[in-house]
């Protein structure tokens, strides 16, 4: 029987970039691949605070287009392209509060950091992925793209759903030419933004941490697994989506709610 080592080198050989890829999902996702043999590559706009880091790291501003050209350049010189592109930035960055609370500007980043960047990022790397025609482009997305939730990330909510339209229609675009497009969409997951938005919610309400999350849960229609996901088990599918395994997989979007989403 083979040893667990050698059942996750099936990466062997790929190259991954993995963007905000320095913590939570994205850090989660960018060892995984890692461990499955792939070569990693991982950005976000600052350097990390470790020291050593166990994958080759380009810092670049993913809403700021001549940043963009730099890292494609950079690593188009360096690893003559990629095999995976997980477009994995993205957050809430404009308050809650409904429609009017909303100005042009929130708008606009929202859309800048969560749509756009992946966009402008899928255009840069493609060419080499056309011209070997193959390679898997992962964009990681959110349940509130598919369950908005209008007082509290109706921007962010909206720029997802335009991430899961803009990925469908590149897989059909795309599947001809070889390379395989698809959507992940967690749902509350436990990390360290999460956590400081629960603690932050918990002083103000005088609630436990615990108590809050169940609070804040409720509140969409709770949580039917009861509990957060774990970063590892986001990055468990995307590897999947990944890998050999998953070939004739493309265009599909894949939530990761612990059954959130009341539908079918």
């Amino acid at each position: 029987m083979e040893s667990n080592q050698n059942q996750y080198q099936d990466l062997a050989g790929k190259t991954a970039l993995v963007t905000g890829g320095t913590k939570g999902i994205g850090k989660a996702i960018a060892d995984k691949l890692s461990q499955a043999g792939a070569q990693v590559i991982i950005t976000a706009r600052q350097h990390p605070e470790e020291t050593k880091l166990a994958h080759h790291f380009i810092a670049a501003d993913l809403t700021q287009p001549q940043q963009v050209d730099q890292l494609a350049q950079a690593i188009n010189e360096r690893f003559g392209g990629l095999d995976i592109l997980i477009d994995n930035i993205g957050g809430v960055t404009a308050p809650g509060g409904g429609f009017s609370s909303l100005t042009d500007q929130h708008w606009e980043q929202e859309l800048q950091f969560n749509l756009l960047a992946a966009i402008r990022l899928d255009r840069a790397l493609l060419p080499s992925m056309i011209a070997r025609k193959s390679g898997v482009i992962i964009h990681v997305s959110s349940v509130a793209g598919v369950k908005p939730v209008w007082y509290q990330n109706m921007a962010y909510a909206v720029s997802k759903a335009g991430l899961n339209a803009y990925s469908k229609a590149l897989s059909t675009e795309l599947a001809p030419q070889g390379i395989r497009v698809l959507t992940v969409s967690p749902g509350a997951t436990n990390t360290p933004l999460m956590q400081q938005l629960i603690q932050k919610a918990a002083a103000t309400s005088g609630l436990s941490a615990e108590e809050t999350f169940q609070q804040m849960a409720a509140r969409v229609g709770g949580i039917p697994m009861g509990r957060m996901a774990e970063p590892k088990e986001v990055a468990s599918l995307v590897y999947f989506l990944a890998s050999p395994a998953a070939s004739y997989l493309t265009g599909a979007n894949y939530l990761v709610d612990g059954g959130i989403v009341p539908v079918v």
